[in-house]
């Protein structure tokens, strides 16, 4: 059931099924996608979606913002965060399936408007904690060495993002 807050609608899809994904698109000016195929076991289920959004939205003027993952940072030039062997097994699947994602976002002919956004290494809840920064694909930290984020100031990166339409096609990370 949708639910609808100024302007902003939550908008359920089965991404398994066969239907078009338009349909849910129709009247949407940003979608912001989270996908994971942890709880079905179904990774593949992430770049398929990749595509499909991508493809329903080429030729339009909406904007698709993908909820990443940090496994796809590189921590060197040419290395990812889950390529590291400190890269734990139990999110290792999840984190190739985002990094699959990412290969569809650069390499789709689509005209889409899309933004990959990753979170930090960490990411948890709590409250807004100050200036979150913007980084490219490069894992970052702050100056005590973390990489952490609060889900609160990931979401408000991706609210800023909607609104402020700063990095069009291109993979960027949220960390303080």
């Amino acid at each position: 059931m949708p639910q609808v807050t100024d302007n902003t609608a939550v908008r359920v899809f089965d991404l398994q099924s066969q239907d078009s994904i338009a349909s849910v698109l129709e009247g949407v000016d940003v979608v912001i996608a989270s996908v994971g195929g942890r709880a079905s076991g179904n990774h593949e289920l992430v770049a398929q979606t990749a595509e499909r959004l991508l493809n329903a939205l080429n030729k339009t003027s909406r904007r698709l913002l993908w909820v990443g993952g940090a496994g796809s940072l590189e921590v060197a030039p040419g290395v990812t965060l889950v390529s590291t062997p400190e890269f734990p097994d139990e999110y290792k699947a999840e984190a190739l399936a985002q990094g699959e994602a990412l290969k569809v976002f650069k390499t789709t002919p689509s005209s889409a408007l899309w933004t990959f956004v990753s979170p930090a290494d960490i990411i948890y809840l709590g409250d807004n904690e100050g200036d979150y920064r913007i980084g490219s694909n490069t894992f970052f930290t702050n100056d005590a060495g973390e990489s952490k984020v609060s889900v609160t100031d990931y979401a408000t990166a991706m609210v800023d993002e909607a609104q402020n339409v700063a990095h069009v096609n291109q993979y960027i990370s949220v960390a303080y």
